[in-house]
């Protein structure tokens, strides 16, 4: 006996198909690394005040990381982290801890962070949470940055918190990371210029997508019965 077809509305696979994609929208457009999408739109904003585009320092990102991972339980109302680390922990726990060289450890000539209650877009965390007041805007464009690192992480249950660390070192010579620029891989947040993939409290826009793709295909193999 011939099975029947099953038919769905010729809409459903279209509609699942725009689910499919809007994750990877949602995410990043620099391969799943929202630091990166940051460190675009603050040289896209400095540029358009004819000012120099900063090198993208994945040593100095790490350690961004480092300085908001530290900072758990310390998110405001309006924002604001209520934490700074000690000088000493550049070098003594965010450097070995992100496999930077200490003796390319260069000065940290300015640093933004925020959070927020949940993730937050890198165009909306940059207007919204990091610069938002004339102070962080001052930061962003002081002229004496040459280099930008940021970092990202989620925690759960709990506020989202962005770093940016600028520094005024030079170009592969600051901020080094060890085993030929790998260093250590983190095993939670992103942070910009990684070669390790993103981990940022994005898994669930990940599990959708993939929910929705084996969804999409189990309809047209459905269809072709």
């Amino acid at each position: 006996m011939m099975k029947k077809k099953l038919c769905f509305p010729d809409w459903i696979p279209l509609l699942l198909l725009c689910h499919l994609h809007l994750p990877t929208l949602v995410c990043s457009k620099h391969h799943g690394n929202p630091a990166n999408d940051l460190v675009e739109i603050i040289n896209q904003n400095r540029t358009a005040q004819k000012l120099e585009r900063l090198n993208d320092n994945p040593g100095l990102g790490c350690m961004a990381l480092q300085y908001v991972e530290l900072c758990k339980g310390n998110c405001s109302g309006n924002s604001a982290v209520n934490c700074k680390p000690p000088t000493d922990d550049f070098t003594e726990v965010f450097a070995p801890n992100c496999g930077v060289e200490l003796p390319t450890i260069g000065t940290i000539t300015g640093h933004i962070v925020g959070c927020q209650s949940k993730y937050t877009e890198p165009s909306l965390a940059f207007a919204n949470v990091l610069v938002k007041d004339k102070k962080s805007l001052s930061v962003l464009r002081n002229k004496s940055h040459s280099e930008v690192g940021i970092g990202l992480i989620g925690f759960h249950k709990g506020p989202f918190f962005w770093c940016v660390l600028f520094s005024n070192g030079g170009t592969n010579s600051s901020f080094v990371l060890e085993d030929r620029g790998e260093g250590i891989k983190q095993k939670k947040g992103c942070y910009s210029g990684s070669a390790f993939p993103c981990n940022a409290g994005h898994r669930s826009a990940m599990l959708f997508n993939y929910i929705i793709t084996f969804s999409y295909l189990f309809i047209s193999l459905l269809n072709q019965i």
